[in-house]
């Protein structure tokens, strides 16, 4: 009576434990499917990939320009905010070029480098944006993105999807899935010597 039980406590066991594993292998591929839509798209599509050294040779704040509607983007996503604009030497070719901040902002408004959160306070976007000037003045010389293959003239302080960046999002899918591929590989073994066991 107490083996019965016994084996089918450890039946329920192995059951609990399969379920979990596939769960795991479940949640990975849904993973990399979200990132492969997402994240893989924007990084494959960025032609900011050579990293070289800007020096800036001016930056101005303008006047306040209105961030203009890009796809996507509703009436009230648009505000208005003080336009920065940071031109630099690349070191790549000597040439004079813009700087922006990252892809997106290239995109949703080719006139600044920087574009502030919304904000319903304008004094700190303003604040914030002197700031920024103030630290591109004190620090001239940085690194920086640009295109080799010269389809983008200008360049990017930042890529949004570094190569760094996007290993990191596949790791913790790739670490679930290994995991979850794991506990199945034990629970057949496990299964596997139970058989041989009963069959002795």
């Amino acid at each position: 009576m107490l083996g019965k039980k016994l084996v089918t406590a450890q039946k329920r066991g192995e059951t609990r434990a399969l379920c979990l594993g596939l769960g795991m292998v479940a949640c990975s591929v849904m993973m990399y499917f979200f990132i492969g839509i997402t994240i893989v798209p924007f990084y494959t599509k960025s032609v900011w990939t050579t990293e070289t050294t800007c020096k800036v040779l001016k930056a101005n704040i303008m006047d306040k320009v209105l961030c203009p509607n890009s796809k996507g983007l509703e009436d009230e996503d648009t505000f208005p905010y003080p336009c920065l604009q940071v031109w630099v030497n690349l070191t790549a070719s000597g040439q004079e070029v813009m700087l922006y901040h990252t892809e997106d902002t290239l995109e949703r408004n080719p006139k600044c480098s920087y574009i502030p959160d919304k904000s319903e306070n304008s004094k700190e976007v303003k604040a914030r944006v002197e700031k920024i000037a103030s630290n591109f003045k004190k620090y001239q010389t940085f690194p920086c993105y640009y295109d080799p293959g010269e389809t983008q003239t200008n360049v990017i302080l930042s890529r949004l999807y570094p190569p760094k960046g996007l290993l990191f999002a596949f790791l913790w899918p790739t670490l679930m899935f290994t995991g979850g591929c794991l506990i199945i590989v034990l629970v057949k073994i496990s299964q596997y010597f139970s058989v041989l066991s009963a069959w002795q």
